[in-house]
């Protein structure tokens, strides 16, 4: 095949590769600063990362991938990195490695070498190594590798002024691995019928023989149907050939190569003392003291997430910052500047774009968001949030689900809405379906929660459990279901333990920032358009009609007063001032006890709020939202239609 020119004259882009928890970000930030984009690779909701660096006398673009254990994908992230090597012509290509796990790294690297790509093998975290005895010979690894290797601390920023230096000197990786003869010859038909790519035929042909179905479209869409059937004739005929995965065995080839690799270079030196960061790190998946700290760290996350930001924060922006100036300042100018009335009301009315939506996205949201991206980044950059993801997987792993589904899940306490976008971090679409659906079902907002708290603490204490007992259980079977019934399969749960780390808050502000800019440019314009349709349909009487007819409906099955037909349909539009409703009459003594019962379990259930309801429209499809909120309206008026008889039939007084 031809050679690609690792020429750096001819490099148009910096690519960053490399496995979770390695410090590519890190590397990332220090190359382009604060001129970053975050956005969705084409098709897909993976976030890539873009900015640009100063190279050579000229600005050149970076690229971070997302994080990935392996180059034949079996998710969605590892999908997007191994196109962005398939597509992007020209690049420069940085893998950034764990310099104390030597072996999990050079498996990305063997796979880089079969690609034909010229590569700089960046070791990173040394000092860590290095506490743990590791020392690694970086002349003999890049004699071996054919790869320029060279070791940083990201951190620390030490030698990463390195990277760019080595990067005007690539070579053509010499990493070759041999299969046996039947896989190598296999591999050899079907890289015949490929065609000259930015990859050798060979990775595509070793990526094909093991059944990398993401493939499939790039293949029809470059050989006629013929190739494409004789290219999966061979991979049959060679599988027949052996009694385990092709996969499997591609994977243990380059295993041993890398093993070889590793034993010649490294030299491990035992300590004897642990430290510290390392007993915390082992006593944080223990079976008795990793559940204390899993419930101290949740506890913490909602204290500094719900209470703070959702309740102190939320109050002084909402009812100081934005009751007392900002919109009392639009509302002036509005009255004066604006003679027309339906512009005023569509401006400053009670669905109006510059004060409810404004106050929603910038007092409601944004202080709830921006604590709960610091403790995530604190999280994130202590070391932790693998292992609250793996104490919580067993919980999870009960309704099909894995450890990785308790940050949304946390996030949605503070707001659904964001709860929702986060379900990216979920590799399959299957689990992001399946949390999305329990997020919108079941799981109230800050917000709302308070309201409830509110109206629930005049009563009994059996109140609050019967509410939390109904809700959760519902919870735990639509999840169970969703999780048996719903095509595809659960996402693998494999994660590296990194250790334990003292966080840096400029790492966590860098973070923290970034983050919110991705929220006020994903959710923001959401609020917006959700704030213009409820004006529409107020302005249309619309809303009113729908009141009249769902009043007898909610009087026949769930048992209420005609009144809280209101607090549902605004249960719609915000789930809080739905509940708000319901305080209002249980104030003044129109609802009993149980009717009290009937109401919070039927509106923490119903229909996510229309900001929530577009954020699952823009992530899921229009299918799927619509779906996704009919079955959530079956479910949250059948419950509680099923709460009111049980309680009517058997007497049962709160």
């Amino acid at each position: 095949m031809k050679k690609k020119d690792p020429r750096p004259e001819a490099a148009k882009k910096i690519v960053l590769v490399g496995n979770p928890n390695v410090g590519k970000s890190v590397v990332f930030n220090y190359l382009t600063g604060k001129y970053v984009v975050v956005s969705n690779y084409p098709g897909t909701t993976v976030e890539v990362s873009h900015g640009t660096t100063k190279w050579r006398g000229k600005n050149i673009t970076v690229l971070d991938t997302p994080g990935v254990n392996s180059l034949l994908p079996t998710s969605e992230d590892e999908i997007v990195t191994r196109n962005i090597l398939l597509n992007e012509k020209d690049a420069l290509i940085v893998q950034v490695a764990d310099a104390k796990n030597l072996r999990r790294s050079l498996l990305i690297s063997s796979q880089l070498a079969e690609m034909g790509l010229p590569f700089l093998l960046v070791l990173n975290m040394e000092d860590e190594a290095r506490e743990r005895g590791i020392k690694i010979n970086y002349q003999e690894l890049s004699s071996l590798t054919g790869a320029r290797a060279i070791s940083t601390v990201a951190t620390q920023k030490k030698n990463l002024e390195k990277i760019t230096e080595e990067l005007g000197d690539l070579r053509e990786a010499t990493l070759n691995i041999s299969y046996p003869p039947a896989l190598e010859e296999a591999v050899s038909q079907i890289a015949d019928f490929l065609p000259e790519e930015n990859i050798s035929p060979r990775s595509i042909a070793i990526m094909l023989l093991s059944g990398d179905k993401s493939l499939k479209r790039w293949l029809h869409a470059r050989l006629p149907e013929s190739r494409v059937n004789e290219i999966e004739a061979v991979r049959r005929s060679c599988q027949a050939g052996f009694d385990q995965p092709i996969s499997y065995l591609i994977n243990q080839a380059r295993l041993e190569k890398v093993d070889e690799i590793v034993r010649r270079v490294t030299i491990i030196n035992p300590i004897k003392r642990k430290r510290l960061s390392t007993r915390i790190g082992e006593l944080s998946v223990h079976p008795f003291w990793g559940v204390v700290i899993l419930i101290g760290a949740v506890y913490l996350l909602y204290q500094v997430i719900g209470v703070f930001g959702a309740g102190v924060a939320v109050d002084f922006m909402e009812e100081t910052v934005f009751g007392e100036y900002i919109n009392p300042f639009f509302l002036r100018w509005t009255e004066r500047l604006v003679p027309v009335a339906w512009l005023r009301d569509l401006l400053v009315g009670q669905y109006g774009l510059l004060t409810m939506a404004r106050t929603y996205a910038f007092a409601l949201i944004l202080p709830i968001i921006t604590f709960f991206f610091i403790a995530f980044g604190l999280m994130e950059d202590s070391g932790y949030l693998p292992r609250l993801a793996v104490m919580s997987n067993k919980i999870f792993r009960l309704i099909g689900l894995n450890g990785k589904a308790i940050l949304p899940m946390i996030l949605g306490l503070g707001c659904a809405t964001m709860a929702t976008l986060t379900t990216r971090i979920l590799e399959s679409k299957r689990d992001r379906i399946i949390v999305t659906l329990l997020l919108a079902l079941g799981v109230p907002c800050s917000a709302q929660m308070a309201v409830i708290f509110g109206m629930l603490s005049g009563f009994s204490p059996m109140l609050v459990v019967l509410w939390g007992g109904v809700v959760g259980l519902v919870l735990a079977v639509v999840g169970y279901l969703a999780a048996r019934y719903l095509p595809g399969e659960s996402s693998d749960f494999v994660l590296e333990l990194p250790p334990i780390r003292l966080p840096r808050i400029g790492n966590i502000l860098i973070k923290t920032l970034s983050r919110i800019e991705w929220y006020l440019k994903e959710a923001v314009p959401l609020f917006a358009l959700s704030t213009f349709i409820l004006f529409i349909l107020d302005r249309a009487e619309i809303l009113i009609h729908i009141e009249n007819g769902a009043a007898p409906f909610i009087k026949g099955v769930l048992g209420l007063p005609a009144e809280t037909t209101q607090a549902f349909l605004i249960g719609f539009l915000r789930r809080d001032y739905g509940a708000a409703g319901l305080l209002a009459l249980a104030r003044v003594h129109a609802l009993s006890a149980e009717q009290i019962l009937v109401a919070i379990v039927t509106l923490t259930l119903f229909v996510p709020c229309l900001a929530n309801f577009l954020v699952i429209v823009k992530e899921r499809g229009w299918k799927i939202g619509v779906a996704i909120s009919g079955f959530i309206l079956a479910v949250a008026f059948t419950v509680g239609g099923l709460l009111n008889l049980i309680l009517k039939i058997t007497g049962f007084k709160i």
